[in-house]
């Protein structure tokens, strides 16, 4: 059963976060010095849904909410980028809902609040945060803890929250949560056991990571985003992307973005796009699909890191 408990408190993704249910993966907060910006709740939002003609597996999309349901496990309603409602039911499995309340519902609230949630994972290198984005089973997350096996800390993993600074326009990374999702190919790798951690929920080859020891819980300007990409090419390749192409990448790694214009937020986004893509590199890493070459991919990125830091 969902362990429920009142007003536990939480920080991630510069948040701070009341909940109903423990989150055993978000930084705790021992005392609330400050307002609440998101409140989770385990509230009955099923007649909502039905009223809305709302079907499974279907998102509906109105008066600034998102409603979602899953058969077998539960309703959800995120609304104004401050309420994650939960209805879960009687068979739902407390991991599979945290997946979804950290994943589609805190991705929903940061696009309501007008955070850019980018696909993806993202480490602090030299002051600066370089973004991995990519499809499912590019290799995100294993580049990223190739760098962290070489002392440099992650921002974020699976969901990178993007902000615009006021002064500049400047684009930052805000810390998520101490977490990364690895494949059992990927730990075997790097050198990691797999009966150390936790399989995530319902992929019984995938494994939850904490990172707590290398993990930065400050914000740093975003100074690049590398698109990784499965090819049949036989060697790493690094290919710069044109500034006309540039936009049309972040949208495509932009987390749950068929969400997009039905929130209304198709102008703000490409205005976000257009103001970001001036003000970092963006790259495109092909990567051979059949070799482990995280460690060429870490080479590739801190040459560019490199050069950029000489050049300011």
């Amino acid at each position: 059963m969902l362990d429920t408990r009142n007003q536990l408190l939480y920080k991630a993704f510069g948040l701070t976060i009341s909940s109903d249910v423990e989150l055993p993966e978000l930084i705790v907060m021992e005392e609330q010095t400050g307002t609440i910006d998101v409140e989770i709740r385990m509230e009955d939002v099923t007649a909502q849904f039905s009223e809305w003609s709302g079907r499974p597996n279907q998102f509906v999309v109105r008066e600034h909410t998102v409603m979602f349901q899953i058969p077998d496990m539960a309703t959800f309603s995120i609304e104004n980028g401050k309420f994650i409602k939960v209805t879960p039911m009687e068979q739902a499995d407390p991991d599979e809902l945290r997946l979804l309340v950290l994943g589609t519902c805190m991705g929903s609230i940061l696009m309501q609040r007008s955070i850019l949630p980018l696909h993806g994972s993202a480490v602090a290198v030299n002051g600066k945060a370089y973004a991995i984005v990519g499809d499912s089973g590019a290799g995100k997350s294993t580049l990223a803890s190739a760098f962290m096996e070489q002392g440099y800390p992650l921002l974020s993993d699976d969901v990178i929250a993007v902000t615009l600074s006021r002064k500049d326009n400047t684009p930052y990374v805000t810390p998520s949560y101490p977490q990364q999702k690895l494949w059992q190919d990927s730990l075997q790798r790097l050198g990691l056991k797999t009966d150390q951690y936790r399989s995530v929920y319902g992929r019984l080859d995938k494994y939850s990571v904490p990172v707590s020891s290398r993990f930065c819980s400050d914000p740093m300007p975003l100074a690049g985003v590398f698109e990784l990409v499965k090819s049949d090419e036989p060697s790493v390749q690094c290919r710069p992307i044109g500034k006309l192409d540039r936009i049309h990448t972040l949208f495509s790694h932009t987390y749950r973005n068929f969400l997009i214009p039905s929130l209304g937020l198709t102008d703000w986004h490409f205005r976000m796009s257009a103001a970001m893509v001036n003000r970092m590199d963006m790259f495109q890493l092909r990567r051979p699909q059949t070799e482990f070459t995280a460690p060429q991919l870490v080479e590739q990125i801190m040459v560019i890191a490199h050069r950029r830091n000489d050049d300011a």
